[in-house]
């Protein structure tokens, strides 16, 4: 029987580190990581949300949208 194969690195997972940065991403250096059309990033981001990642966007001063993930605060109890 053939063993399994060590799953690979995908580019969703790629997209969720990007996300998990201090500066986030923008939807540009999503797009240069993983070689996919724009629309196609802005799919990727749409179904980290439907899995339940808290994906908040923010527009600077600039007018580059620049996409992270919300962190949770956990309440002390």
């Amino acid at each position: 029987a053939a063993e399994p194969s060590p799953k690979r690195p995908n580019k969703s997972a790629a997209v969720l580190a990007m996300l998990q940065r201090p500066d986030g991403a923008t939807l540009d250096q999503i797009v240069i990581a993983t070689g996919w059309l724009p629309h196609t990033a802005r799919a990727a981001l749409t179904g980290l949300k439907k899995k339940g990642h808290k994906i908040i966007s923010d527009k600077q001063a600039g007018c580059v949208r620049t996409y992270c993930l919300a962190v949770e605060i956990q309440a002390a109890p």
